[in-house]
């Protein structure tokens, strides 16, 4: 039989729409790194202006817009799970905090949205501007290397930022225990892959 109340059923269409924009976001992230980047170091002027002006818009439109929509789906998500109580209002719930202090489940998503927060706002406030430059010409010739590779270097950060930030988001469910060692293993195993990842993405891209 089906849940008839409204916090479930609010709190699964939330759940369902962070996944799905984390999804868009973290998939266009990798595209970018794992196949954009490494395409248009290949590329020649002529067939970047044939091409960028068409693939670029629309694929930073769904990078950016994932991110963001990931970014308060999650708030709205971590406020329904840790800072309410159904029948008792808004305020820290047991998932929260207990007799103990911080429960360690709320400890691995906090780490999760702080990642994904810095992630966020890489998005918005360095990577997209520096894009936005790029694309409708303002940025003057002589800019274009250094914005290119800055914008390069904070989305390969964010990639690598991504796989400690899943563990963060994973663990409270699938986990839910910390301590110092396994967050110094949560940060290797979520960034070490991703790091050699970007780094065989060129060599698969000069060996095709």
């Amino acid at each position: 039989m089906a849940y008839n109340d409204l916090f479930t059923n609010l709190h699964l269409i939330i759940r369902w729409l962070h996944v799905i924009a984390g999804i868009t976001w973290i998939g266009h992230l990798y595209f970018f790194n794992f196949v954009n980047v490494p395409l248009q170091g290949a590329l020649d002027d002529a067939v970047k202006k044939a091409v960028n002006p068409k693939l670029m818009p629309r694929a930073l439109w769904w990078f950016r817009w994932g991110a963001m929509v990931t970014f308060l789906a999650g708030l709205t998500l971590f406020t329904l799970n840790y800072m309410y109580v159904p029948g008792l209002g808004f305020g820290p719930s047991p998932l929260f905090s207990d007799a103990e202090g911080i429960t360690d489940r709320a400890i691995w998503v906090l780490m999760g949205m702080f990642l994904g927060s810095v992630m966020w706002f890489n998005v918005w406030f360095i990577i997209w501007p520096i894009q936005k430059r790029i694309l409708s010409g303002q940025a003057r010739p002589e800019e274009l290397p250094v914005l290119r590779r800055r914008a390069t270097w904070v989305s390969r950060a964010n990639t690598i930022l991504s796989g400690p930030m899943l563990f963060g988001m994973l663990a409270p469910s699938h986990y839910g225990s910390i301590n110092a060692v396994t967050v110094v293993v949560f940060i290797l195993l979520g960034a070490i892959p991703l790091h050699w990842a970007i780094r065989a993405s060129y060599k698969v891209g000069a060996s095709v």
